[in-house]
Formats: structure tokens, C-alpha cells, sequence
């Protein structure tokens, strides 16, 4: 049922007459059609602050739906780890096969990253969360039941293509569809779902047999399939398809049905009809310098997050906390518990403290852990403090890990949600996207060999691009807390600017 909708026609009629006002598509109490189109500013301008004083059930139930995703996205990234004695031994795959299974996961995820954009853009939203899912319960039956290599290889592609796909659409989901106030939060529990299926697929992996994990793994694809049919539209994306009712009707839906939109839903169409007039930008035509800002901000900051060392220190956190002389478990176990609260807190921060804040809190943690564990390294090879470094390497370690948590994992995935235009989007988020699995390819790659080299340069290097996080969020990057999505990308955008 539309609660809301008031064509940008009939707007336009309010305003070159104050006298008659054109009547809306139905009857609403938010517009008395027997006012004036002055009377009707002032009355909206009074009521703009009021409507649900709550968060609405309906919001809550939507994100919950959505963030299913991203617990599949974590799922799927500790599945490897608890799971590679059994498979190798069932199978009998040697180390480089095993190390296949590992890593085409992230094949998979580029190749649902190039893609990801369009979908989202053309198919919308749900389509892609929908489609995404698909991919992972045929994924996750292919694991669960391969008698060979191949099927595993055929498996885990398959579960990357889907992740690839979730992890641009979930967080631009649910920044479409929550307000300014609302908006960094309920976006961060993106990451919140994600690290907790990872530690879930940890603790599970303990006790479970793989096929068996790899059971357990459909079903929160399942929920969130059968759910999406009951969750609306993104209104923002429904507003650039041209569907302005159903974009008004969603917007109310999700507000709440007293709530107050009509401000929200004219800046969203007013917002949209501008940039539309605007060609669709390929990856190509980003490099425009009316986006080199966003642009840059967003796979900065992506770059940034994953050659900070994230994924070479998540995947091998056993073999750091042995090369320190510490036990495996104690460490990992470690870094599981703080990983989780840590995350819940930056969610809880993120609209009350702000984004750029907790961004640079994080990169000055993650600096310091990085150096104390490359320090605890340095007294290893001297062979100095023996007692102290492996306390030193545990305590950097999770100093990382909690600093990471709390602002450079789940932020730099906010930002790219909310910085780019309508028109721009879906190309925009395919480039980030694949930047960031890229990058983490590199990173998950290469930190074998890095730590071969040199334990403690490996930190110091990592240490040293943390440091540059923080020059870089300092100057570059924009707050965004309490804005809403056409405010940001107007100040981003020189178009924007020049129209001013």
C-alpha cells in the first residue's frame, strides 16, 4: 500500500502558485491539499524533526535480513581454517592442493566483485543479495559432498562469486535504507555478522566434521533467501529506476507508517532526477574529476585496510604466535574473544563519535600493534627478553586485532556505501570491491614469503602503512555522521558544487 507519494510535478505546481495546491495520487495526512504551498513549507518545516521516536521494527527486521549476508561472507572465510586437517585427510590433498582450496575463494570474490555493481544497479538490490545466495548454497553442496579435488575447487569458487556479490551489496543496502542518524551503525554491523561468523565457524569447525560445516553453512543462506521476498526495495535505488511511487511507499514502510518522509523522499527524487540527467559512468568515466575525490577516498582507504596486513595476520595467526614462541591456541583463542566486542563497540561508536574519529584510533592502534609485535621479532633474533617477547608479539597481535575492529574494518566499507552518487554507484562499487579482494589476494599471498624474509620487517612494514592511515583519513577523508546520502555526495562532488 503507497502511504506517500507526491509527484515531482505536482511539487512543481505548489511552487509557482501559492494559492491552489495540485491534490496527490490519494488522501495523506502529511499534506492537507487545502493549504498553500507556502502554509505547506512552514507545516513541514514545524514537523520535520517529529514522527516514530524509536527505531522502527520494521528498519530492524529489514538490516537483520540483509546482514544474514554478511554472515555468510564470514562463514565462508573461516571455513578454511578448522577444516584443513580433515580435508586433506579424507581427500588426500597435499599442502598446494589444499592451498588452492584456500585462495580461489578470493578468485571467486574478484570475479563477483567485477559484477557486483551492475546486478545491484540493474537488477537491484534484493536480486543480487538473492542471486549471491544462490551461488553459495550450490557452493557449500558441492563442498559438502565432493569425493574429489576438483569439486571443492568447483565449491569454493562458486561461495566467492556469492561473497564477492555481498560485500558491496549488504553494506550499500542498508545505508540506502536507514536514516542520518541511524545510518554508520546499522551499516557496521555489516562487519559485526562478519567476524561473528568467522568465530562461529571457528568454534563449530572444533567439534564438526567438515561436510557437516559445510551443511551448517547453507542454512543462514536459506534464511536470508526466503526472507528477501518480505523485505522492501532500497527506495533509493527504486527512485533512480524511475518507480517513484513504489520508492515513496518503501520509504514509509520503513520509517514507520507516522512517520514524517516527505523531506527525505523530495531530496531523494530531487537528488536523483539531477544526477540522472548525468550518463551512466563505466569504470572508465570515474576517473572524471567530479568523482577523483570519492574515488580516491574510497579505494584509498580499501588499499589502506588490506596492506595494513589484515588478512596475512587473521590466516596466520597460528604460525605468528608459534614463530613468537607462544602456544597456537591460547593465541587464537585470544584473538576470537576481543575481535567480536571490539566490533560491537565501533558499531555502538560510529554515529555518536563519528567515522574520521574512530578511523584514526584505528590506525594509530593497528600502528602500534604491528610495531610491538615487529619489535618482540627484533628481541627474538637478538636474543634478548626471551621471557618478554612472546608476551610482546601476543599483546601486539591483539592490539591490532581490537584496533582494527573497532574502526578500519567495518569503516572504509561504510564510507564507499555512502560517498559515491546514484549515477556512479554500481560502477563505483565494482572498482572498490575488487580493489579490496585484490589487495587482500596480494596480502594473504604474500605474507609467507614476507615472514621468510624477515619476521620483524614484516611488521615494521605494516606498522609504517598504518602510520600513513592516519595521515591519509586526517586529510582526505570526510565525516559523514548525521548527513544524509545526497548531502555527502554533494559535498563530494564538484558537479555538485558548480551547481550550487
Amino acid at each position: 500500500m503507497n502511504l506517500f507519494h507526491i509527484s515531482s510535478a505536482s511539487h512543481r505546481t505548489q511552487n509557482m502558485d501559492n494559492k491552489t495546491t495540485e491534490p496527490s495520487d490519494f488522501t495523506s495526512p502529511l499534506l492537507p491539499t487545502s493549504y498553500g504551498a507556502h502554509d505547506v513549507d512552514v507545516d513541514f518545516l514545524e514537523k520535520r524533526h517529529t514522527g516514530a521516536s524509536s527505531v522502527p521494527i520494521t528498519l530492524i527486521l529489514t538490516t537483520l535480513v540483509a546482514v544474514f549476508g554478511s554472515y555468510v561472507f564470514g562463514s565462508a572465510i573461516g571455513y578454511s581454517s578448522p577444516t584443513q586437517s580433515g580435508i586433506m585427510r579424507d581427500l588426500n590433498l597435499g599442502v598446494a592442493q589444499y592451498s588452492i582450496f584456500g585462495s580461489i575463494l578470493t578468485i571467486g570474490a574478484m570475479i563477483g566483485a567485477v559484477v557486483s555493481g551492475r546486478i545491484a544497479d540493474y537488477a537491484g538490490r534484493r536480486v543480487a543479495m538473492g542471486l549471491s545466495q544462490i551461488f553459495c548454497i550450490f557452493g557449500w553442496f558441492a563442498i559438502a559432498f565432493s569425493k574429489i579435488a576438483w569439486w571443492l575447487y568447483v565449491g569454493r569458487l562458486l561461495i566467492g562469486c556469492g561473497i564477492g556479490l555481498l560485500s558491496y551489496t549488504v553494506p550499500v543496502y542498508v545505508a540506502e535504507i536507514t536514516p542520518k542518524n541511524l545510518r554508520g551503525a546499522f551499516t557496521g554491523v555489516h562487519q559485526l555478522m562478519i567476524s561473528c561468523g568467522m568465530s562461529l565457524t571457528y568454534l563449530i569447525g572444533a567439534y564438526a566434521n567438515w561436510r557437516i560445516l559445510a551443511l551448517i553453512g547453507i542454512i543462514p543462506c536459506l534464511v536470508q533467501l526466503l526472507c528477501l521476498p518480505f523485505i522492501p526495495d532500497s527506495p533509493r535505488w527504486l527512485a533512480k529506476v524511475g518507480r517513484l511511487k513504489e520508492s515513496d511507499s518503501s520509504l514509509q514502510h520503513l520509517r514507520g507508517k507516522n512517520a514524517d518522509v516527505y523531506q527525505e523522499a523530495t531530496e531523494i527524487r530531487d537528488y536523483t532526477e539531477a544526477f540522472q540527467k548525468q550518463t551512466e559512468a563505466s569504470i572508465i568515466g570515474l576517473f572524471r574529476m567530479q568523482y577523483l575525490k570519492s574515488l580516491i577516498v574510497g579505494v584509498g582507504l580499501m588499499i589502506l585496510q588490506q596492506f595494513g596486513g589484515i588478512n596475512g595476520i587473521v590466516f596466520y595467526a597460528n604460525s605468528i604466535f608459534i614463530s613468537a614462541g607462544f602456544s597456537e591456541s591460547i593465541g587464537t583463542v585470544a584473538m576470537v574473544a576481543i575481535k567480536v566486542p571490539m566490533t560491537t563497540l565501533g558499531v555502538l561508536l560510529m554515529d555518536k563519535s563519528g567515522r574520521r574519529p574512530l578511523l584514526l584510533v584505528s590506525a594509530v592502534g593497528t600502528c602500534l600493534g604491528c610495531f610491538l609485535a615487529a619489535l618482540s621479532f627484533v628481541l627474538q633474533d637478538l636474543h634478548k627478553w626471551k621471557e618478554v617477547s612472546p608476551i610482546m608479539a601476543l599483546v601486539g597481535v591483539l592490539v591490532y586485532v581490537g584496533s582494527y575492529s573497532i574502526g578500519m574494518g567495518a569503516i572504509p566499507w561504510v564510507i564507499m556505501s555512502e560517498i559515491f552518487p546514484i549515477n556512479v554507484k554500481g560502477s563505483a562499487g565494482s572498482l572498490v570491491t575488487l580493489v579490496s579482494w585484490l589487495c587482500s589476494w596480494i596480502i594473504s599471498y604474500a605474507f609467507n614469503f614476507l615472514m621468510n624474509w624477515s619476521s620483524a620487517g614484516t611488521f615494521f612494514m605494516f606498522s609504517t602503512i598504518c602510520g600513513f592511515t592516519v595521515l591519509f583519513v586526517a586529510k582526505l577523508v570526510p565525516e559523514t555522521k548525521g548527513r544524509t546520502l545526497e548531502e555527502i555526495q554533494a559535498s563530494m562532488s564538484s558537479y555538485s558544487s558548480a551547481k550550487k
